[in-house]
């Protein structure tokens, strides 16, 4: 059996995921900060033949992302796949109005977390038997382009992309495959604003569609499935009517 960690894994994008993989044959540790949010998802998967274990940490610290590493090596002895998904983002106001915390916090998550998380998963998957693994990175099509308001998630999301394929590069003597997917408008809780309208580049605001986050879920275990010496490098997966593509 495979085992995986999921970063984020109490809603959302880690959640669907998470119980996606369990589905498909993997062990799933997932993490986040808030532990009843965690057990929900454990509960929702306790159906599936695989394990879902919750390990409740603040990716953006260091050593709690140790524990947790340290943590699914004791409990199952490898690691095959990590989804570095967690993330967060800033307050939509004008970049100048923004505070040194709030860069920061965006910064300590969504890349800060995302590096210690491939640190820990290289040192395992390089000693392990079978050697190797795969790492997908949640990027986002603000890895493409920015919404309004938005620097500290745009910049963050930028710098994944970056960080895959340095970890693309550095992962081959290891055979280990790093990827990453970019999504758009998944109809999650963080999401679900967007069907109300939010702003868009021209000062309007507009409402966007939206896709059902299954099929994130579902894109995440194509990519988990594929063998190591095959890589999805980069994915995009959107709602087809939002704007991204031309001018909208």
């Amino acid at each position: 059996m495979k085992v995986a960690v999921v970063t984020g894994g109490g809603s959302g994008i880690g959640r669907a995921s998470a119980l996606a993989l369990a589905r498909n044959g993997f062990s799933v540790v997932i993490t986040g900060r808030r532990r009843e949010a965690l057990d929900e998802t454990a509960r929702l998967g306790a159906a599936s033949e695989a394990r879902i274990v919750p390990f409740a940490a603040d990716v953006s610290d260091p050593q709690q992302v140790t524990g947790l590493f340290a943590s699914t090596t004791s409990e199952f002895g490898r690691l095959d796949l990590l989804f570095n998904n967690g993330g967060r983002g800033a307050p939509g106001v004008n970049l100048e109005d923004l505070t040194v915390e709030q860069w920061q916090s965006v910064v300590g998550v969504n890349l800060n977390a995302a590096f210690y998380c491939t640190q820990e998963a290289f040192r395992i998957m390089r000693d392990q038997n079978p050697r190797g693994g795969r790492i997908i990175n949640n990027g986002s099509i603000s890895a493409h382009a920015p919404r309004p308001n938005s620097a500290p998630y745009t910049a963050t999301k930028h710098a994944i992309t970056g960080l895959t394929k340095a970890t693309a590069l550095d992962g081959r003597k290891y055979d280990i495959a790093c990827c990453q997917i970019d999504i758009g408008n998944a109809a999650t809780d963080l999401a679900s604003r967007m069907a109300a309208g939010v702003p868009q580049a021209d000062g309007s605001v507009r409402p966007e569609p939206l896709m059902d986050v299954e099929h994130v879920a579902q894109a995440i275990v194509f990519m988990a499935s594929m063998p190591l010496e095959t890589n999805v490098q980069f994915m995009t997966i959107m709602a087809t009517k939002m704007p991204f593509v031309g001018r909208g």
